[in-house]
């Protein structure tokens, strides 16, 4: 299923994620960031990142599942490693452990100089359809 489109939410339309790679296998997104998502200190909100991390995760692992299903994330651990302003952010998630009730990805969220700004792991349940 290698370089599927998958269906885009509302959510990733406002936050303004790209989808530029998608497979069960790996996900690579981007999104340029503005003053639209920073917190009130001038720096990306933490929320950012960890939608960034829950999105590339959860459409990767449901890319995996095919028609049989679709994954929820039921737990994002997201660590903030570095503040960042404006630029683009690339976000790519791969499977750690996939089983067939369960799934974890780990998602890395680098800047424009392939600095990791945060990183994350989903835990995700395979709901099936």
């Amino acid at each position: 299923m290698a370089n599927q489109s998958p269906q885009r939410s509302p959510f990733d339309d406002l936050v303004g994620t790209r989808i530029v790679e998608a497979s069960g296998d790996r996900v690579v997104a981007t999104l340029e960031v503005d003053a639209c998502h920073h917190q009130p200190t001038g720096v990306v909100h933490g929320g950012l990142y960890a939608t960034l991390v829950e999105t590339s995760t959860s459409v990767g692992a449901s890319l995996w599942l095919g028609e049989a299903g679709v994954a929820v994330g039921v737990s994002n651990h997201t660590d903030f490693l570095r503040a960042h302003r404006a630029g683009q952010l690339r976000v790519e998630a791969v499977p750690l452990q996939r089983g067939r009730t369960l799934q974890l990805w780990r998602a890395d969220v680098t800047d424009a100089e392939g600095r990791l700004v945060a990183c994350g792991n989903v835990r995700l349940a395979n709901l099936q359809q």
